[in-house]
């Protein structure tokens, strides 16, 4: 079992207890967003540091409706 501990830029997304190690280049879906390990760096025999690249999110975008405007 190894403690790994997922990060984006610096930031910790995630510490998961795993069998297995992600490898370089593996596709993985971290808290419903999809992304691509960018590098793994082996702290001590079971804590590893991982490095993603997720996909930006989809911002909604709202339609500018002029009835919908607010009334002073």
């Amino acid at each position: 079992m190894f403690v790994v501990h997922f990060f984006e830029n610096r930031n910790e997304l995630l510490n998961q207890l795993r069998q297995q190690v992600p490898s370089v280049g593996e596709d993985l879906r971290i808290k419903g967003r999809k992304g691509k390990v960018t590098s793994v760096l082996a702290v001590d025999e079971k804590t590893y540091h991982v490095q993603l690249a997720l996909e930006s999110k989809a911002k909604p975008n709202v339609a500018a409706d002029p009835g919908k405007k607010k009334k002073r």
